[in-house]
């Protein structure tokens, strides 16, 4: 049989690039299917533990795991900016507890109106915040260091102020706040959060001050050039962050009825690991509201699955921790394929 000379074959490149074009969809799912491992994830523990425990998908159980997230929920929104900037803050926990402890002070031992207090506990919130943010930004410290200092003031100021007592009695008012539910689900404390997380999703994303935050994290030095203010940002971000957890404070006060000086022990480790599980970088220039809203569901789901069932509250630290492993992994090979 002759051949056509005439006849033209597909050049070179074409095969190529025909060839390479279901790889490169595979790796186009793939890289999806990693941008939404934490909603996957949630997915997957939701169905685990519905189909071993009657309890977990009752109206009355998840209306509890909403209630219980609510004070980890609004620390963990100011915790997703200071670490998409590329920082850290290990006070929350801390400055929750004095916050609280303020507040309590203020209105149950100086007998000030409890409005006045609440304002108070979120002026004291923020000014830690402040005070963070000024040792990193003009101090010069990491912010390990600074917010680790920033911990242990807070939490000695919290017991220095009752002598470590709690302080307990509140109006009906105030503790109906995080009780009495609207539409037999949503209390006052569960519609902040929603609010907040919705307002701090629509800065982050689409608001010009949002998007320097994480052009801050990309790289400092760039987004300096570029114009953007990165050390009064970054004290606006620790700022920020610090009053989230004073207003954290609050609202957990409305759950105990009290203001204990060992609120929020821990609580900085948790607030972090909802934020990393979420698909935030701990380098920085990556995280949202919504994965962090997701790893806030997550660590929720997980210990009330696991409490559901009987696990032994040193085994759910083991959990959690296996968590956070697993998905700072996920983070680190996804930024080295791409």
């Amino acid at each position: 049989m002759a051949i056509n000379p005439t006849s033209k074959q597909p050049p070179v490149a074409t095969r190529d690039a025909a060839a390479s074009a279901p790889s490169k969809d595979v790796k186009s799912w793939i890289e999806l299917l990693a941008d939404h491992v934490p909603l996957f994830s949630l997915i997957a523990l939701c169905v685990a533990f519905s189909l071993t425990t009657d309890t977990f998908l009752s109206v009355r159980n998840l209306v509890n795991v909403i209630d219980q997230l609510t004070v980890l929920g609004i620390m963990a929104l100011g915790m997703t900016a200071v670490i998409v900037i590329g920082g850290i803050d290990l006070s929350v926990g801390s400055v929750l507890a004095v916050s609280m402890m303020a507040m309590g002070w203020l209105a149950n031992v100086q007998g000030l109106p409890m409005p006045v207090a609440i304002a108070a506990a979120l002026v004291v919130g923020t000014l830690c915040g402040a005070f963070s943010g000024l040792l990193i930004t003009r101090g010069n410290l990491p912010p390990f260091i600074a917010t680790l200092a920033t911990m242990s003031i807070a939490r000695g100021l919290a017991n220095l102020i009752t002598d470590g007592s709690q302080i307990v009695g509140y109006p009906e008012w105030f503790s109906a706040l995080s009780i009495e539910r609207y539409f037999g689900f949503l209390s006052v404390t569960v519609g902040l959060f929603i609010v907040l997380t919705i307002l701090a999703a629509v800065y982050m994303k689409y608001r010009a001050g949002g998007r320097a935050l994480y052009a801050i994290g990309g790289s400092s030095e760039v987004a300096r050039l570029a114009g953007i203010p990165v050390k009064r940002m970054t004290l606006a971000v620790y700022a920020a962050c610090g009053l989230l957890a004073g207003l954290a404070g609050v609202v957990m006060s409305t759950r105990l009825d009290s203001s204990q000086p060992s609120g929020g022990l821990g609580y900085e480790l948790d607030t972090i690991a909802a934020v990393v599980i979420g698909g935030a970088s701990l380098s920085g220039g990556v995280g949202s509201i919504f994965g962090t809203l997701m790893g806030v569901l997550t660590i929720g789901v997980l210990r009330n699955g696991l409490n559901l069932i009987g696990t032994s509250p040193f085994v759910q630290q083991i959990v959690i921790g296996v968590v956070i492993v697993l998905a700072v992994m996920v983070d680190a090979n996804k930024r080295k394929s791409r």
